[in-house]
């Protein structure tokens, strides 16, 4: 069986809001089979996406470049920034407004990791949706 892999990619640079973020991914995975009978993992990864898009724009200081792939097992979201520095996970206080964005992602994600590049690092999380068969069976 032949694998066919669907991605899309935007960029939101810092003047953006993350929730256009949010919005976008939204759209892209209305068009997946799986999407409709899976709304929690959906969710899951509209909210991964915001995450990462904070973090790119607030510690980077970076436009955030977003990339989706569906591979017929997982949709992976990979976030770039222009800031070679590895997020760190850390204990939030509860009274803190942020420090929680690693921990929500590592916590929503099947698999996720990180690497740093020449210009900067990506963030990648694969999220894979229980129904993903639905995908197999609506292309055979």
């Amino acid at each position: 069986m032949a694998v066919k892999a669907m991605g899309w990619a935007h960029s939101f640079p810092m003047s953006e809001s993350v929730r256009s973020g949010r919005q976008w991914t939204r759209k892209r995975l209305e068009s997946l089979p799986w999407a409709d009978a899976e709304p929690d993992t959906v969710d899951a990864i509209v909210l991964a996406v915001s995450e990462l898009i904070t973090n790119a724009h607030v510690h980077a200081h970076s436009d955030a470049h977003l990339v989706l792939t569906w591979d017929g097992d997982c949709l992976h979201v990979s976030v770039h920034d222009e800031d070679p520095t590895l997020p760190r996970g850390r204990e939030a206080e509860p009274g803190d407004v942020g420090g929680r964005g690693v921990a929500i992602v590592r916590k929503l994600a099947d698999e996720w990791g990180m690497r740093c590049q020449r210009h900067g690092k990506t963030v990648t999380a694969c999220f894979r949706p229980a129904d993903a068969d639905a995908d197999a069976d609506a292309r055979e």
